[in-house]
């Protein structure tokens, strides 16, 4: 870093730059936008009434809230919501569980499912970089537990033996360490029914062919998934690191690994896609219980980009399907 005495040093200047969200200047100042989403993000107002919600806090020593949901008509004990917990996408550098676009996903799922849906932050990088945001998902899953069982504006609706542990692009690689770390029984008395992948961030240094594929105009390039790795992974780390490539020279084996149900997500024009099919086919090859959709036409993230679009409403079809099908 320049020196601040130094009147003949230069001004600081921008060495990364997300989406205009978070910008890295060449004096290691990291520089965030206001609460405000990047402008690609929908702006809607769908809050209809149909559900309720409210911010709490998970972690007081990091700052880090939840944005908690449930259907505003909900029956008695018998009838009680599968629980849906979503970790938002980002690069693991961007987002919030404020940003309207992924409020109205939230509140879709809530209300479409039903479910009581619970939609968590997490630690951002460069400031904190990974493993921070791993280890906040998984604190995250250890406060629900507690709070399913003595919080009654959740108690009250939701059903501690259905909960359901999702995420998108980030988010969706959190859900795949949180399987390999809590399974189905990780969290008794909870009950984890069920991992949803949504485009995981799943990455490697040897580049498959829908990332070479991939064009400059498309959602996630291969330049900014690069960005990401740089800001986000320990330093040091190639994308080999464990954390993104769940295959890579150096991750554990998967093969004792009791991960229960898994739904994969993959979009068909989303340069994460072959390794998306990579991870469903290897783990059913394992004799894991995966289940693999891909969506044709659709981009990278495309539930947080497009929350109100009629694929995001397929979507959350599917994911209807996959929770139905634990309770059969």
């Amino acid at each position: 870093m320049a020196s601040l005495s130094d009147p003949n040093a230069p001004p600081p200047h921008v060495v990364e730059d997300c989406r205009g969200a978070l910008q890295l200047l060449s004096d290691g100042t990291v520089v965030r936008a206001a609460a405000a989403p990047p402008p690609f993000y929908v702006r809607l107002d769908i809050d209809d009434g149909r559900v309720e919600w409210k911010d709490v806090v998970y972690d007081a020593a990091h700052g880090l809230g939840v944005r908690m949901y449930r259907p505003a008509a909900t029956g008695g004990a018998e009838e009680k919501l599968p629980v849906v917990v979503y970790f938002h996408g980002g690069g693991f550098c961007i987002g919030s569980c404020t940003w309207p676009n992924f409020h109205a996903g939230c509140l879709r799922l809530a209300a479409e499912l039903p479910a009581v849906v619970l939609s968590f932050d997490y630690r951002l990088a460069p400031e904190h970089r990974l493993p921070a945001a791993h280890e906040d998902a998984a604190a995250a899953l250890i406060w629900l537990r507690d709070q399913l069982l003595s919080d009654p504006w959740l108690a009250d609706a939701a059903n501690a033996r259905k909960v359901f542990v999702s995420g998108e692009s980030a988010g969706g690689n959190f859900a795949h360490h949180l399987a390999v770390r809590f399974g189905a029984a990780g969290l008794d008395p909870v009950r984890v029914a069920g991992y949803v992948l949504l485009m995981p961030a799943f990455i490697s240094e040897r580049p498959t062919p829908s990332e070479l594929a991939a064009p400059a105009t498309a959602f996630l390039t291969r330049d900014m998934c690069d960005r990401y790795c740089r800001l986000a992974l320990p330093a040091g780390a190639d994308k080999d690191h464990p954390l993104v490539n769940p295959f890579g020279p150096a991750s554990r084996s998967l093969e004792a690994a009791d991960v229960g149900r898994v739904l994969v997500v993959a979009a068909d024009g989303d340069l994460l896609r072959d390794k998306n099919v990579e991870y469903a086919e290897r783990m059913k090859a394992m004799g894991k219980d995966v289940e693999l959709v891909v969506f044709a036409g659709e981009e990278h993230a495309f539930f947080g980009v497009k929350p109100m679009s009629a694929a995001t409403g397929e979507l959350v079809e599917v994911i209807r399907r996959f929770i139905a099908g634990a309770a059969a």
